[in-house]
C-alpha cells in the first residue's frame, strides 16, 4: 500500500505564519486607534473574559508590549521549534494543534488561578509550554538531553516564582514580566505531553 503524502505545510511554514500574525498585530498597535485598537480588542483582560469575551484567552498570547518583547518572543519560538523539530517535521498538524492547545490552556490557567492578573500579553507562557512539551518528548524517545532541558525549565520557573524576573528584562519590554504565565506554561506543556502519550501512535515519528 502506498504511503499517504506528507503534509505540504512544514513546521517552519507554521512558525512563519504565527510570526507574521504577531507582526501584523504589533504593527496595528502602532496605528491604534486610527485603524483598530488591537490591545483593547484582543489582549488578555480578566474582567473582559468574565463578561464573555473569551477570544482574549487565545489572542492575548499573540500581542506584545513593544518591539523588544516581540523580537525576543519570536526568536524564542523559532529556536524552540527548531530544537524539537524531529517531533513535528513529519506531522505539522501536531504542532498546530499543540500551539492552539497551549494558547487555550495558558489563557484558562491565568484566568482561573491568577484572577489578580488583570491583563497579560505575550508568547512567553506558550513558549515555556512548547519547551516543556519538547523536553518530555525527548525523554520519551530516549534522549538524555530531555532530562536536562526539563530540569532547566523547571529550575528557571521555580527561581522566578521566588525571586521574580530579571530587572533588565522588565525594563527592556517596558512591563512587568508575568512569571505566572511561565508557570502556567510549564504545566500546560506537561498536560499536553501526558495527553499525547495516549495517542502517540497517531503522530509516531518515522525516520
Amino acid at each position: 500500500m502506498a504511503k499517504a503524502p506528507l503534509s505540504t505545510v512544514k513546521p517552519n511554514h507554521f512558525t512563519l505564519i504565527i510570526s507574521l500574525i504577531c507582526l501584523v498585530l504589533f504593527a496595528l498597535t502602532l496605528t491604534s486607534p486610527m485603524i483598530i485598537d488591537t490591545n483593547s480588542i484582543f489582549k488578555f483582560e480578566h474582567d473582559a473574559i468574565a463578561n464573555g469575551q473569551i477570544w482574549r484567552i487565545v489572542t492575548g498570547n499573540l500581542l506584545h508590549t513593544n518591539a523588544w518583547h516581540l523580537v525576543m518572543n519570536l526568536a524564542g519560538l523559532w529556536v524552540i521549534v527548531f530544537l524539537h523539530e524531529l517531533h513535528y517535521k513529519r506531522h505539522t498538524p501536531k504542532l498546530i494543534l499543540l500551539f492552539i492547545s497551549l494558547c487555550i490552556l495558558e489563557g484558562i490557567g491565568l484566568y482561573v488561578f491568577y484572577p489578580e492578573l488583570k491583563a497579560y500579553v505575550g508568547l512567553s507562557g506558550v513558549l515555556h509550554g512548547l519547551f516543556t512539551f519538547g523536553a518530555v518528548m525527548d525523554i520519551r524517545k530516549g534522549l538524555r538531553s530531555g532530562y536536562l532541558l526539563l530540569l532547566g525549565v523547571v529550575a528557571k520557573v521555580a527561581y522566578e516564582q521566588y525571586f521574580g524576573a530579571s530587572a533588565g528584562i522588565t525594563e527592556l519590554i517596558n512591563a512587568r514580566v508575568a512569571t505566572e504565565s511561565h508557570l502556567v506554561g510549564v504545566f500546560a506543556g506537561l498536560i499536553c505531553a501526558l495527553f499525547w502519550s495516549t495517542v502517540a501512535y497517531r503522530f509516531k515519528y518515522r525516520k
